[in-house]
């Protein structure tokens, strides 16, 4: 069975990449998937925000009528 990912654990990957990169301390050899996977990982925390935040807004709206 496959791990279900959450918003928290690839937040703090994506921080870590952004503060390696700060660092210097990827080399340029891992540098493209580095950014591929920084790419990957901001396109699922957008989409988990996004649903989120129209999960909320609908149960609001549910609660208003």
């Amino acid at each position: 069975m496959s791990k279900l990912v959450k918003y928290e654990e690839s937040f703090e990957e994506l921080q870590q990449i952004v503060a390696d990169l700060e660092d210097g301390e990827i080399s340029v050899d891992e540098l493209s998937t580095k950014i591929k996977r920084a790419s990957e990982l901001i396109q699922f925390c957008k989409k988990k925000l996004t649903s989120t935040e129209e999960d909320v807004t609908k149960i609001l709206k549910e609660l208003e009528d």
